[in-house]
């Protein structure tokens, strides 16, 4: 027989005004699936190790994970589904950068800087 846990705590007791909105409601998304299967404290834990382990990338003991995946399976499956479409950022390094917005015209460095910015300045950039 399964243990029952109390439900008569409040989820929202534990949003936290500094976690971003989308952490809080998919880890209450989390806890509200599971309320009554573990005890209020051991839940909040699981609900923070999801977001750290969804959001933050982190990494814990292999038996927690496999815990949280198995707990997380379709919130966890619902949420990358819904970033597929969101606008993604690529980050470029700064020398890729510069060769792309100046066509692979680097400066030389064996010339002095007026005669960068004379070359530079003739470009119509």
């Amino acid at each position: 027989m399964a243990v029952k846990y109390p439900t008569d705590w409040d989820i929202n007791q534990y949003y936290d005004e500094t976690e971003p909105r989308q952490h809080w409601e998919l880890r209450r998304e989390f806890m509200v699936k599971h309320k009554g299967q573990f005890s209020e404290d051991y839940l909040v834990s699981l609900g923070r190790t999801f977001i750290n382990i969804e959001m933050m990338g982190c990494v814990y003991p292999v038996e927690v994970m496999d815990r949280i995946a198995h707990m997380s399976e379709d919130i966890a499956a619902a949420y990358r589904d819904s970033k597929k479409y969101k606008l993604q950022r690529t980050f470029v390094s700064a020398k890729d950068a510069a060769e792309t917005k100046y066509g692979g015209n680097r400066p030389n460095p064996n010339i002095d800087a007026n005669q960068h910015l004379q070359k530079f300045s003739s470009m119509n950039l």
